[in-house]
């Protein structure tokens, strides 16, 4: 993407927050609804003569992330402390990884507007969150809660070209995270953060320019709204011949505006040295090789296997691979069924659409896999029409019963015998003499959809369509 003769170039850092249940060096909680400073311990508040000792979850959940997004794992890999000074960071420095992380040089490929987008992963490298500082007028209070989460981040290249490339590439991590079930991307609650670097060159430049930090953005649409303002701000920079500072700026989205936060800490600021109360990471042959097994089929390879396999469209693929559960679920419904694209027909149209309304997910959803399922193949073999499956499938929804206890006790049987349905033919054909000779002298077009209406009206909405269709054909010629 280029604008006004300028080329934008962006690199996403984002946080990845493991949803272990105990913190990185330390025993407390990690659950996100706790009071203020609650989940606190002298590890995690910085007392002196405390010691971390390394979570072996957090390395499991970096590994297999890396592993997932096609990184090499380094063999031993060291914690660093990362210095520097803020209230939240109550010892003063930050436990990080420098030099040697544990996950690089990956990368990941996802589409945007049609088209295959690769972005490389430079590093993924494993640390520990600082606390929140909450800020009131002229007061500012501390909770340490946050203090010690395990994060792993996760630091592209300067891949990008657009704003929509980057929330794209953002919501793929997240994506892929949730998939593997090691952070639960909850943008709201801050599992998932991004600090995007971007700068301008003039079109055709191979050198970058001066790139601006804009940090703690937690929505894919705020990515892009920030993204495109700082495009546009840093153009009309370079065109007044101002100077672009290396910076760090927040978002307002408010104002849909960035503005200075900070200047920008190069590496050396941070004055990193390995730290001297925790050992290398070693990681084994062995290891790799079980996590691997371990892995789920992605959601890139899983839309590619609906389409190839059960011959979905890729739009339908594509939906029903956003989240895991999702997924299984339709794959447990197309299990139950035999009919793929009817599964797919089924979940992405009624079910999703009473989900959205209930404000319900898919793991929270009163109609199991094997009950939709089996509606689907009771319409296929002719037990149901599809009229009725609709008035089923609302009753599934309100009760939970199988579809085949809520036929019986509504009386909802389809009725397929021919006999009985010429019977009510003949009867609507009589009651409709005047309506007969207009079909059959063409003065009236499109009388025929009358007649299917009125069949069904008459059975109650139970008798086979085809076989209305069919025996209405025949006695009309």
């Amino acid at each position: 993407m280029s604008s006004r003769g300028y080329e934008a170039v962006i690199g996403i850092e984002i946080h990845v927050q493991l949803s272990t249940k105990t913190k990185i060096f330390s025993s407390e909680s990690t659950a996100f609804e706790a009071g203020d400073n609650e989940n606190t311990s002298p590890v995690s508040v910085g007392m002196p003569g405390s010691l971390p000792v390394l979570n072996s979850k957090v390395v499991e959940y970096s590994i297999k992330t890396g592993l997932a997004l096609g990184c090499d794992i380094r063999r031993k890999s060291v914690f660093a402390r990362k210095n520097y000074f803020y209230p939240d960071l109550p010892k003063g420095y930050q436990i990080s990884q420098y030099d040697q992380p544990i996950c690089e040089n990956g990368s990941i490929t996802f589409k945007v507007d049609g088209k295959e987008k690769t972005v490389s992963i430079t590093r993924a490298h494993m640390e520990e969150d600082a606390g929140k500082s909450n800020h009131h007028g002229e007061y500012t209070l501390i909770n340490y809660n946050r203090s010690g989460i395990p994060l792993l981040e996760v630091v592209s290249g300067p891949d990008m070209r657009s704003p929509q490339e980057a929330a794209e590439y953002a919501r793929t991590i997240r994506q892929i995270v949730r998939y593997l079930d090691v952070c639960d991307g909850n943008l709201e609650e801050g599992s998932l953060r991004c600090d995007c670097n971007v700068s301008v060159r003039k079109e055709g430049a191979t050198q970058f320019g001066t790139k601006v930090e804009i940090k703690n953005i937690n929505s894919f649409r705020f990515v892009e709204k920030a993204i495109e303002y700082e495009i546009e701000r840093q153009i009309d920079c370079v065109e007044r011949g101002d100077k672009i500072i290396q910076e760090t700026r927040l978002w307002d989205p408010d104002k849909n505006r960035t503005f200075s936060m900070r200047a920008k800490e190069d590496a050396q600021d941070y004055r990193y040295f390995p730290d001297p109360d925790l050992q290398p990471v070693i990681v084994t042959d062995s290891m790799i090789e079980k996590y691997k097994k371990e892995l789920p089929e992605l959601p890139i390879a899983r839309a590619k296997r609906f389409q190839d396999e059960h011959a979905l469209p890729e739009l339908d693929a594509t939906v029903l691979t956003t989240e895991k559960d999702l997924a299984d679920f339709y794959e447990d419904t197309a299990k139950e069924s035999k009919n793929f694209k009817a599964s797919s027909n089924w979940i992405m149209t009624e079910l999703l659409r009473e989900l959205n309304s209930a404000n319900k997910n898919i793991k929270d959803s009163p109609i199991k896999p094997a009950q939709l399922g089996k509606m689907i193949a009771m319409i296929d073999k002719g037990t149901i029409s599809g009229k009725i499956a609709k008035t089923i499938f609302q009753e599934m929804w309100a009760s939970g019963n199988d579809p085949e206890v809520i036929m019986k006790e509504k009386g909802l049987v389809q009725i397929s015998d021919p006999a009985a349905i010429e019977k009510l033919v003949e009867e609507v054909l009589a009651a409709n003499v005047q309506t007969v000779e207009d079909h059959k002298s063409g003065k009236k077009k499109n009388l025929f959809g009358f007649f299917v209406g009125a069949v069904m009206k008459a059975s109650k909405g139970q008798a086979n369509p085809d076989l209305v269709n069919k025996i209405l054909l025949e006695k009309l010629k």
